[in-house]
């Protein structure tokens, strides 16, 4: 499953689009993403995870042209002005979008899918200092919250949501939600998605295990009690003489301080 989707990555990205055609898609799929996008200007203008992405397209083309020094240069200048860490060997597909771009670092081996969207905070970093494939592979439609941190050469299948905070460090089949430290697959959606644009946003969406397995720790100790209260009825209702729990179910006899005091 790895090479097959790391193939068609490649395939995908190397595909005959034009370089302008790239740039239109990477401004007008904000648009599908975020409902405080108005215009083309103000993306081009306001939109630091767009620059990021539009000059990480030349950075790209440097690199494989064998310019790597003007292309780290440029990345460099990127990462100034965007505060995202494009690395120039990074292979991105079509309509890449960084909302809110703070601090996403995206590393010299990792391979993105058409139509991914990650959020600020996000790192597809590496797990090895060898020079060989040390950085994640995201499918298509795949949807990383804020400050998750995905590591090592694992592979993300299409339509993979990853929960905000979370560490993933194996591979995720397709159609999964993934939260937690480490990664867990906490629900699978199928190969269905419900948003129109073919594209899945509702991370507010996403299970809390930790509330869920608290409310069934919750209804567990209810349960006990509730049995705790109907054993001390039986015991209550049945006579003393032979048990040996008769200082819980009969009433202790005042002291004589306190009769005393009665009078």
């Amino acid at each position: 499953m790895v090479m097959a989707i790391s193939d068609n990555i490649k395939s995908q990205a190397q595909a005959q689009q034009g370089f302008l055609a790239q740039w239109h898609e990477d401004v007008h799929c904000v648009f599908g993403r975020d409902p405080a996008a108005h215009s083309v200007w103000e993306i081009l203008l306001t939109y630091s995870g767009v620059h990021a992405v539009l000059m990480h397209r030349i950075s790209h083309r440097l690199w494989k042209a064998n310019w790597k020094l003007a292309a780290r240069i440029l990345a460099a200048f990127s990462k100034m002005i965007t505060s995202v860490d494009i690395h120039p060997a990074a292979t991105i597909g079509r309509r890449l979008f960084i909302d809110h771009a703070l601090g996403v670092v995206i590393g010299e081996t990792a391979e993105i899918g058409n139509d991914v969207t990650l959020y600020h905070g996000v790192t597809l970093g590496g797990t090895t200092w060898n020079k060989e494939k040390r950085h994640p592979t995201l499918g298509n439609n795949v949807m990383v919250g804020s400050g998750a941190k995905i590591l090592g050469a694992i592979t993300l299948g299409n339509n993979v949501r990853v929960g905000a905070n979370s560490v993933v460090i194996k591979d995720v089949p397709p159609c999964c939600t993934v939260v937690g430290i480490p990664g867990r697959i906490i629900q699978s959606k199928g190969t269905q998605i419900q948003n129109r644009h073919g594209i899945d946003l509702d991370h507010h969406l996403i299970p809390d295990p930790v509330g869920k397995a608290i409310a069934c720790l919750i209804e567990r100790i209810d349960e006990l009690e509730a049995g705790q209260k109907q054993a001390h009825k039986v015991l209550a209702e049945d006579s003393c003489d032979v048990c040996d729990a008769e200082s819980i179910c009969v009433p202790k006899k005042d002291s004589p301080v306190k009769q005393a005091a009665r009078l």
